[in-house]
């Protein structure tokens, strides 16, 4: 590169930096109540956010209870009710079924298999 393209280079570059917008940051301590109750509201969110579901509504709906008053419930609790509920929600096998209805299913899907095998014989 000659002097000149260098010098045009070192220009532009300068200008670019000058444009460039920049924020300055600040860092602070935090205590540990506040990163404890960040996440307190974080899984009470989640809660309120499964009881607005209307699969989880007709539910609770079923089990005669009613979502408005689940979701004050949730709201009523303390942090540390919140997060044993939504550990043992999380603990949960999704889809999981009953282990009797597991095996009715076992044997209807034994039953039509052997259906359709002895039919096809004849």
């Amino acid at each position: 590169m000659d002097r000149a393209m260098k010098s045009m280079l070192c220009r532009l570059l300068i200008a670019l930096m000058i444009w460039t917008p920049y924020s300055m940051a600040q860092a602070g301590m935090i205590g540990t109540d506040q990163v404890g109750s960040s996440s307190a509201n974080q899984e009470r969110a989640a809660l309120a956010g499964m009881l607005s579901r209307s699969d989880m509504a007709s539910q609770l709906q079923l089990l005669g209870i009613d979502p408005a008053q689940a979701k004050d419930r949730v709201q009523a609790m303390s942090d540390q009710e919140v997060a044993t509920l939504t550990q043992r929600i999380g603990a949960l096998p999704a889809g999981a079924m009953s282990d009797g209805a597991a095996l009715l299913l076992i044997i209807l899907i034994a039953a039509g298999v052997w259906w359709y095998l002895s039919d096809r014989r004849r």
